[in-house]
């Protein structure tokens, strides 16, 4: 009987990715194709010939829907192609399902991408955000992403100590990082004045606290490790050692035990994918991570969640610059969210992009120093979905 668990049974061979911001002279179709290609390219495989299923996500239905999402965009007809939606784990659960497909045999080489269109939308924030999750209460109709964490930091202020200040460290961070990256749609460092005195979106989150919306798209080539080394050859490709993806209430604000300093569906699906790639201490056997910075008390409390850290010692982990680019354990290297922005449909791809790269040293912006092994994360909807993938070289191993 074969062992359960995905370590080291999917390979990634291909990497793509779009530049993400105001893409005012593209389409979904004309970003999808771009992604696509790059991907198909680096893996040395033929679109038409040798792509076996396809995995595209979109949250927004005027971003694509369904298969065709994918197929009218690339021509591609005739080939199963399945449109996903996960709230923001859109893009990682794609590259879920496809290497899924891949581990079971069904399929010997896929592809998992995202995009989203989001910009063209005559709005401001997330177009259409009161979705039917947050209409169940008065309490929560229309309730927006910012309002949603923001009550999280307040809390987290109060409990262990932590100030604007602290999230202010987050976001120059990240923006630092994402200055030195040529795909990120902001590219400019910030002061922690500059933070500190940004309009208030959502007290306590200004400005600079919440990441903003993009347009993008990003493209991953999966297979088995054995067609990897006979098409891309060794050194080239990277191995998935871990998923780990879990689901909560729509509702977490009715739950008794709620707190708001911690999200549940991030610390079980963490547990998953640890387990799954033989990891006890993260922040001791992985060399970087990337965590879904939506907004900068979201990274402070992922920290936490993702065993970095103990509660209440996310906030040491950004004033002691461990999570810096040179500090002891790298976090959004190539800037997060906060600087890529938030295409849903595209960034749990690119996330799986950026982390590839790193662990093949080939990173577009910040090269993490011996990268071999580290985890991408999302979390989605009202605290309510997380995934974590975890990304090394075939050779790694948790110590």
């Amino acid at each position: 009987m074969q062992e359960k668990g995905i370590k080291d049974r999917v390979a990634i061979i291909g990497t793509g990715c779009t530049k993400f911001g105001e893409i005012w002279d593209k389409d979904e179709q004309d970003l999808l194709v771009e992604a696509t290609y790059e991907a198909c390219n680096e893996a040395r495989v033929d679109l038409r010939k040798d792509i076996e299923a396809v995995w595209v996500g979109t949250y927004y239905v005027f971003s694509g829907m369904s298969g065709f999402a994918f197929a009218d965009a690339l021509k591609l007809y005739g080939k199963p192609v399945t449109r996903c939606e996960n709230q923001c784990c859109t893009g990682m659960d794609c590259v879920r399902n496809a290497a899924y497909a891949i581990a079971a045999g069904i399929y010997d080489i896929v592809l998992a991408c995202g995009v989203e269109k989001i910009l063209d939308q005559s709005t401001r924030g997330l177009p259409g955000v009161e979705n039917i999750y947050l209409q169940h209460s008065a309490v929560t109709v229309g309730e927006s992403a910012p309002s949603i964490f923001a009550p999280c930091a307040i809390r987290a202020f109060k409990e262990w100590g932590w100030n604007k200040e602290d999230l202010a460290k987050v976001a120059v961070k990240n923006h630092h990082n994402g200055a030195k990256h040529p795909k990120a749609h902001f590219r400019r460092e910030i002061t922690i004045d500059t933070a500190l005195k940004a309009p208030i979106v959502s007290y306590p989150l200004g400005i600079f606290d919440c990441c903003a919306m993009s347009d993008g798209a990003a493209a991953v080539v999966l297979t088995r490790p054995e067609i990897a080394r006979e098409l891309v050859g060794e050194g080239n490709y990277a191995t998935i050692k871990g998923i780990g993806m879990a689901v909560e209430t729509a509702n977490p604000f009715f739950r008794p035990d709620w707190t708001g300093l911690s999200f549940p569906a991030t610390v079980k699906a963490a547990e998953v994918a640890y387990k799954e790639a033989g990891i006890q201490n993260p922040r001791k056997e992985l060399d970087f991570g990337m965590v879904h910075d939506c907004f900068t008390i979201t990274e402070l409390i992922n920290y936490q969640d993702l065993k970095l850290c103990k509660s209440g010692e996310g906030a040491d982990l950004i004033r002691e610059g461990i999570t810096a680019i040179d500090g002891e354990f790298p976090i959004n290297p190539d800037g997060g969210l906060k600087c890529f922005g938030h295409p849903i449909g595209a960034t749990g791809v690119r996330m799986t992009v950026e982390l590839t790269r790193q662990v093949l040293g080939r990173a577009e912006g910040y090269q993490v120093k011996n990268a071999k092994a580290g985890f991408a994360h999302n979390l989605g909807g009202p605290l309510s979905v997380a995934t974590v993938i975890i990304v090394g070289t075939p050779d790694w191993q948790s110590r």
